[in-house]
């Protein structure tokens, strides 16, 4: 299997006298603190591995990810802008037993490489400064190419049941009255765009079940153990009601991978890392859920995503008080608080 080859960007400014936007800040702000999360966990995954290839891939997430933060600290550098504190040594340990089984990591980092497509895929038309432009190019383009590895190992390996199959439009056909029917009436059958964002979500929520479970078993905050086990069963729902959309069209669906958490009760990860990577996955959610809506057609479906939006908003708001009662939750680039300085 190829390895990933280093891109050398140039971080040398097109203007010197060019200031970041905020977009600019706020995304690579967001990017070091994603991937020095990252950084702790491919870390703790490498020291446990037993498969070659999984091990491979995993190196590759690795190296990639400190790439990417050694690429964004030359860019705060130079700006003077205060690297943030982000995740550490202190937050893993590399010594813990193994708390997933290898197959687990490949599901993971499928998981986790599409929540980093999504920031960067965002940020590509947000930012302007040539050296930033470039950067986001490049995590585009190796976290697409580190996609490819991953879906090679999850088909060959028999890892993945692929998204249902269904038969090839016979002709050309415009929809009628009923399309958006999903509680009365003639209730037509799942579109393809449908299914594909059922199989998406399906897919996010059982490699989320299975950390929740991980986590869950080695937190040592009882407020962050008792959030992971509420998020646990709220996923539960989430993808059981999924499932069941595809079932009721005679369509499978790909099962839990609940099996692949061990019974390990020690903690690799440090709470303010496991709840923070909790906070930022279920926040990934909510623009699937908006993303599975926008194509959406069918009423029903649009109220049950609709639900599951609401209730995993729910989870990011407690999780987010946890963290700031606990002084975990670092703050990002913000707007000057005019009223502030007019009272001062």
């Amino acid at each position: 299997m190829e390895t990933l080859k280093p891109i050398h960007i140039s971080s040398t400014k097109s203007d010197l006298s060019e200031k970041l936007t905020s977009a600019e800040m706020g995304k690579l702000w967001a990017s070091y603190m994603g991937n020095s999360m990252g950084k702790c966990i491919l870390s703790y995954y490498l020291q446990h591995v037993e498969d070659d290839d999984i091990k491979n891939l995993l190196e590759n997430a690795l190296q990639l990810s400190l790439e990417i933060l050694k690429r964004i600290e030359e860019i705060f550098t130079k700006e003077n802008f205060p690297i943030p504190q982000g995740f550490t040594e202190k937050d893993v340990n590399l010594g813990a037993p193994r708390l997933f089984e290898d197959q687990f990591y490949v599901h993971y980092l499928k998981y986790v490489a599409k929540a980093g497509m999504s920031i960067y895929n965002v940020a590509v038309p947000l930012v302007y400064r040539k050296d930033i432009r470039e950067l986001y190019l490049y995590c585009m383009d190796s976290t697409m190419a580190l996609m490819e590895q991953i879906k090679d190992i999850l088909m060959n390996k028999g890892f993945i049941m692929k998204p249902p199959v269904i038969p090839i439009p016979d002709k050309v056909e415009f929809v009628h009255q009923d399309f958006l029917n999903g509680f009365f009436g003639h209730v037509r059958p799942l579109h393809a765009l449908e299914i594909a964002h059922f199989y998406d979500n399906i897919e996010n929520n059982l490699a989320s079940k299975a950390l929740l479970i991980g986590f869950s078993q080695v937190a040592k905050n009882e407020k962050v153990q008792d959030l992971f086990e509420r998020g646990r069963e709220l996923v539960t729902v989430n993808t059981e009601s999924y499932m069941q959309k595809l079932h009721d069209e005679h369509l499978p669906s790909p099962s839990f991978r609940d099996d692949l958490v061990t019974t390990s009760t020690f903690a690799p990860f440090s709470d303010k890392l496991m709840l923070f990577h909790k906070i930022d996955m279920f926040s990934m959610k909510l623009r699937s859920f908006g993303n599975s809506v926008a194509v959406n057609g069918r009423n029903d479906i649009a109220l049950l995503y609709t639900k599951s939006l609401l209730k995993n908003s729910a989870f990011v708001q407690e999780a987010a008080k946890i963290a700031i009662e606990n002084g975990w939750l670092e703050q990002p680039p913000r707007a000057v608080d005019r009223e502030k300085l007019a009272s001062d």
